[in-house]
């Protein structure tokens, strides 16, 4: 097994345990909402921890839905221009966008670990959460966006070298 086809499986293994958390969250937040909605127009009192929880669960559901995105390709993107190049010059602005996103994801991970520990003491008033673990979705996302971009640059590499393994017709 090469590097490409290990860091591929690794990648759409993380992704599928990715999904799984983000469908917990989800159903956990409409729980909360639901919970919260019933509880102050049936019986006139309000949960005053529903809303920050549900804003917790939305922030985590926000950044690990977008790891979830990438990994499909499905984020957004502006290729009209990179349609147009011819085959080998795409391949090249396809590994200097994953290249540009590899920095920005090490950025994520380093930057966002530096201000969870920052905001450790910190807590949340109605929930009594660390804010360290809300702002922990950001290197955890930072590094599952790195697994998936290193996964693409290795598949880049791996077709390229399959086109020149390729005899020409």
């Amino acid at each position: 097994m090469g590097m490409p086809a290990a860091l591929g499986r690794v990648s759409q293994a993380l992704n599928r345990r990715v999904k799984t958390v983000v469908c917990a969250m989800g159903m956990t937040m409409a729980l909360v909402v639901a919970v919260q909605v019933v509880s102050r127009y049936v019986f006139n009192h309000s949960l005053f921890w529903s809303e920050e929880l549900a804003r917790f669960l939305l922030i985590w559901l926000s950044f690990l839905g977008a790891t979830m995105a990438y990994c499909h390709g499905a984020h957004p993107g502006v290729d009209s221009l990179v349609r147009r190049l011819p085959e080998q010059w795409r391949t090249g602005a396809a590994l200097i966008s994953c290249l540009a996103g590899a920095v920005l994801f090490t950025v994520m991970v380093v930057s966002g670990a530096q201000f969870a520990w920052f905001v450790r003491f910190q807590i949340f008033p109605a929930t009594g959460l660390a804010k360290w673990t809300i702002m922990a979705v950001v290197p955890v996302s930072g590094m599952i966006f790195l697994v998936h971009c290193l996964a693409g640059i290795s598949r880049l590499f791996d077709a390229n070298s399959l086109d020149r393994e390729r005899p020409s017709e």
